[in-house]
This record gives structure tokens, sequence and C-alpha cells, in this order.
């Protein structure tokens, strides 16, 4: 079964959002822990050093100043909730403000030892197991005097009231979070209209295609690579589409024009094996079997011809050629059908020698194509003008009769393979519909241009470029 992209996609974003709330979760408690367990002893500190700093505590640690002593200490403690002890050298609470202590019955810190401090001000803990009930974080600051240390301050906070601070501020940071990760469905939203509509289109496209609906056309018209894909695959579907008739048209046409000289030469030739012809006349009809016979030989070798240049069998022999001197020798092959017709051939060339750079052979093809045309459409008693010119490193070649012409709206057509401007295909019946198809082929696989220019019942002048030789 095929999963969903949207389904991946809502998943992933489900996933994040757990993942984001469990990670600001723990991290951002561990760090709001860290940031109040130091702002808080920072201060405790202050606190403490400045209450080790009285004069009267410095002086006075002694039974009879203690009374004295603990209502300073109240004033001087800045948060609620917290604990102040005063401990002599020895070890032992004197003072606190939590409880009363008689001046001949301090209470003893086992094991206690500020040494071990070290450079940390603060401890969070049970303060060598004294409180029971709850972890509490705790400083102390010496109490000196000329150098001499004479006891401790020691200020105790709840880690409970700590704990209640970080869970107010972590309630806050996971409020943003559910806020931004709601913000952040948009984007749901967002995809669901501009990527997950589209990619359905595409897909029931694509699936229009595959079961043979190539007129189909994906209605996704967006300035994105969405927008590129759909538009590429309704060119793709339309170039199939239009191939696929080319081809059918392609196998309509070479059927009708094999069907019809073979149609002959059977028919001739079954007429002759059972004697419907007299002997006398087959000579007559032997010469139309060989006509019909070249006519298939032509045809045939008009598609081996196309097939090779479709698929670049062909390799363009390039050279350096006088195309003048190939225009007279394409002219002198028509001589004599020219002269039978009363057809002038009129070639206005440019200079004496004029060199270009091209496969000779293939260019010969091009002027006995275009050449045969136009005297195939020319009138008796007309002219043929072959002309070449030069201009920005090209070879300007034109050959213009004035002939019947071609319709305006026949002009497109003329170049596709089997077209014939009588559509009843009767009247050229030496053609094959593809002289002017492979010129076409000859010269763009060269990179060069071919126009036709035609008015009908005026004439025609085809017109096409060579690289001129350096």
């Amino acid at each position: 079964m095929i999963k969903k992209i949207s389904r991946k996609f809502t998943e992933a974003y489900l996933f994040v959002g757990f993942l984001g709330f469990l990670l600001v979760t723990i991290i951002g408690s561990n760090m709001i822990e860290t940031i109040l367990e130091k702002d808080i002893s920072s201060d405790l500190y202050q606190s403490a050093y400045r209450i080790a700093e009285n004069e009267d505590i410095r002086h006075n640690i002694t039974a009879a100043s203690l009374d004295n002593i603990k209502e300073k200490l109240t004033m001087v403690a800045d948060y609620p909730n917290t604990i102040i002890w005063i401990i002599n050298n020895d070890g032992k609470i004197v003072l606190s403000t939590r409880k009363d202590i008689k001046a001949g019955h301090p209470i003893d810190l086992y094991n206690f030892d500020p040494s071990i401090w070290g450079s940390n001000y603060y401890q969070v803990g049970f303060f060598y197991g004294y409180f029971k009930d709850s972890a509490r974080l705790s400083v102390i600051a010496p109490i000196t005097d000329n150098m001499n240390t004479k006891g401790y301050v020691a200020i105790h906070y709840m880690m409970s009231s700590l704990y209640q601070k970080r869970g107010q501020y972590l309630f806050i940071l996971q409020f943003l979070f559910l806020i931004i990760y709601g913000l952040m469905a948009l984007i749901l939203v967002v995809y669901r209209r501009h990527v997950h509509m589209p990619l359905q289109e595409i897909k029931k496209g694509v699936n229009e295609f595959s079961n043979g609906n190539l007129s189909y056309k994906i209605p996704v018209q967006t300035d994105d690579e969405l927008g590129y894909l759909a538009n590429n695959l309704n060119y793709m579907s339309d170039k199939m589409n239009r191939n696929g008739e080319y081809q059918r048209q392609f196998i309509s046409n070479v059927s009708h024009d094999f069907r019809s000289p073979l149609t002959s030469i059977k028919g001739y030739a079954e007429a002759m094996r059972d004697g419907t012809i007299p002997v006398e006349m087959q000579d007559k009809y032997l010469g139309i079997i060989v006509y019909e016979a070249d006519r298939l030989e032509k045809l045939t070798k008009g598609l081996l011809t196309l097939n090779e240049l479709d698929i670049h069998k062909r390799l363009l022999n390039i050279q350096t050629f006088d195309i003048n001197d190939a225009i007279k020798k394409a002219a002198a092959t028509y001589e004599g059908d020219c002269t039978r017709r009363h057809i002038l051939l009129e070639l206005i060339l440019s200079g004496r020698e004029l060199y270009a750079r091209a496969d000779i052979e293939q260019i010969q093809q091009v002027l006995h194509n275009l050449l045969n045309n136009a005297i195939k459409f020319s009138p008796d008693h007309s002219t043929i003008i072959i002309e070449t010119t030069e201009k920005n490193d090209k070879i300007f070649i034109s050959v213009k009769d004035h002939g019947v012409g071609i319709a305006k709206e026949n002009l497109s057509k003329i170049w596709e393979r089997f077209y014939k401007t009588d559509t009843s295909r009767g009247k050229d019946q030496k053609g094959t519909g593809l002289g002017l198809s492979i010129v076409k082929e000859i010269i763009h696989a060269h990179d060069q241009n071919i126009n036709v220019i035609s008015t009908e019942g005026v004439g025609t002048e085809f017109i096409f470029t060579l690289e001129k030789a350096r």
C-alpha cells in the first residue's frame, strides 16, 4: 500500500511537536532550575556576606548578645522561607532565625567542615544531615575579625520554593511553545492547498496518461516546481498524442503510396501470366511495371534517408567545397527536362567561386530535391532562378520558380512527411511527399535554416543557408 505524502507530513508534524514539547519540558526545566539556583544563591550569599560584615556580629558572637543579633538577622534576610544561622568556630549553631537556642545549649553540626566547599559558595542538599524533611539551597559566608575566622553565617532556602518558581517559568515556556506549535499548524493548511491538492491533480493526470487518455490536461497553473512539472507533463502528453496521430497518418500514407504501385504491378503481371494481355502488348505494360517499381524504389530510399536522419546514424562529412560548382552540376542534370519544356534555368552566382563548409553529398541532395520540385510545378516556357549571396559569414542559396505557388494555409504543412499540395494525391503521381521533409532534416542537421516564400499563382522561393568557409 502506498503511504501518502500528506500522511507522512502529518506524522512528522505530530512527532516533531511531541519531541519538541518533551525537549522543552526536560531541557527547559533543567536550564530554569540552574539559572534560579545561581541567581538565588548569589543573592543569598550577598545577604550572608553583609551579615558577616556587620560590626555587632563580628565582635559579639557571645551568648549575652545573641538576642540582639537575632532581631537584626531577621531584618537582613532578602528571601522569604529562609533560615539564617550563626555557626561558631566549633561547628555549633549558636543562633537561628527559626528556632530558639539557649546560650548554654548550642546545636552541634556533625562533620561540619567548611574547607570542603572549596570555591563553591552554595550547595544543594540536607546540610550535613540536619534537614530531614526536604532539601535546601545553602550558602555560607565566613565571619572574620583581624584575619581570624570567628564563625560562619549560613542561609538556607527551601528547594520546594525554587521548584515552585521553576514550575511557573516552565509553564510559561510550554505555553509559548504550544502557541507557536499551533501557529505552525498553518503550514499543514498551506501544504494542503499549495502542495497536496496540486499533487493529487498531477497524480490523476498521470493515471489518465497511463490509461491512454493523452488528451487530458492537468489543471495546475502555478509559478512553482509543481506548475512546471504539470506543464511539462501536459506538453509531453500532447507531444505523445501528436506523435501517435502522426504515426497513424504516417502508416496510412505509406500504405496508400505502396498500395497503388503494388496493385498496378500485381494486376499487370497476373494479366500477362494468364494471357489477358496479348504478347504483342506486353512491352507497354512491362514499361508500366518498371515505372511503378521505380516509384517504390524512390519511396523506399526516401524512407531510409529520413530514418537515418531521425536517429542520427548518418554522420556529417563536413568539408569545404564550391557551392557555385555544385549548383552548376545540379542544374546540368535537369538540362534535358528543361529543354524539352522550354524552361530556362537562370544562375545568378556570387563570384566565380564561393566556398561553403558542409556535407557536399547531402547538400547536393537538397539542391536536387528543390530543383525537381521547382521544375515539376513550373509551367512550360517559364524561368527558374538559382541565386547565391553572402552575408555575415553565411551563404544564402535561393531556388525560385514562377509556377503554381502554394496556398497560404498549406505553407506550414509542406515540411510534413507524405504531404502533397494536391489533396487528391492524383496530380503528382511521381512524387513521394518526402522530398521537402528530407531537405528540412538535412539543413537542420547542419544547424542552418530554410524558409519558403510563396504566392498562389505567382511562384515559390526556397531560401536556405550554409556556413561560409573561412
